[in-house]
């Protein structure tokens, strides 16, 4: 393998998607596009009888790297960052998109060829749907206070651990299927957290980007009937300490949270 170029192909696939054609049949694949914007086409495609989603990065161009760096933001050039991200959930025990296959071809990040094959997360509904629901139809208390648990759970994990997610909302967790039919959550309802491909991962996240993503998902729950016990529930679960002192010792981060939420929501 050329020093320049890395691939991974899940032995299921190996098969029929070899190298060296991969980043030529990845290139010419057809499906329903989801999005096709800034160098980079995501879309749905089926295999032998099975559904995947292709994220295909073809360059973001100069001009667009040049902008990023000047913004002071790191210019996403290729589909490594969200690789990585689904790697990191993984390790630490939480439920994400199964990588299929992954490649990357080329030095020159302003042309760089890159993509990521994952398993479609079929028979799932995404939360900002359900929240839909739940203004219609209340749901019980328990199952409320699961997924309340559940979402502070990912949180606290994901950014004890180093990474922050950058697009944080309600539509991007996929609700496993088994709550259709018993319209209860549990501890073994799974969620999956899905659209990496902005995410950074450090040794440490800074305040400003757990404000941000923690902000983001309270925004994009603002117009569910959350009641100042589900707030307070999701602020204990997350920092794991009691109510009295967490309001004692992160007051602070807690209203600079609130205002992200309500700065998404004036825009």
């Amino acid at each position: 393998m050329a020093n320049n170029q890395q691939l991974y192909i899940r032995p299921d696939l190996a098969g029929q998607w070899t190298a060296p054609t991969i980043f030529d049949q990845v290139q010419q694949q057809q499906g329903e596009i989801f999005r096709s914007k800034e160098g980079r086409r995501t879309l749905q495609f089926e295999f032998a009888g099975k559904p995947y989603f292709l994220k295909l990065h073809q360059g973001i161009g100069w001009k667009e790297v040049i902008k990023n760096i000047v913004q002071f933001r790191v210019p996403i050039i290729g589909a490594k960052n969200e690789w990585r991200a689904i790697q990191f959930l993984e390790r630490h025990g939480l439920d994400t998109m199964t990588i299929a296959a992954y490649g990357k071809q080329g030095c020159n990040p302003a042309k760089q060829l890159s993509f990521l094959i994952t398993d479609e997360l079929v028979n799932t509904m995404n939360l900002e749907y359900l929240g839909e629901q739940w203004r219609q139809s209340a749901p019980s208390y328990k199952t409320k206070a699961k997924l309340i648990d559940k979402l502070a759970l990912i949180a606290h994990k994901m950014h004890e651990n180093g990474m922050n997610h950058r697009d944080f909302y309600l539509c991007h967790f996929l609700l496993d299927h088994s709550f259709e039919t018993t319209n209860t959550i549990t501890d073994d309802t799974r969620l999956f957290l899905i659209d990496l491909h902005r995410a950074q991962i450090r040794r440490k996240v800074p305040e400003r980007w757990l404000v941000k993503d923690i902000g983001s998902l309270y925004f994009s729950a603002l117009d569910v009937a959350l009641t100042q016990r589900d707030l307070f529930r999701f602020m204990k679960a997350y920092s794991g300490l009691s109510l009295r002192k967490l309001l004692t010792e992160q007051s602070g981060l807690w209203v600079k949270i609130q205002q992200r939420a309500y700065k998404l929501r004036d825009k």
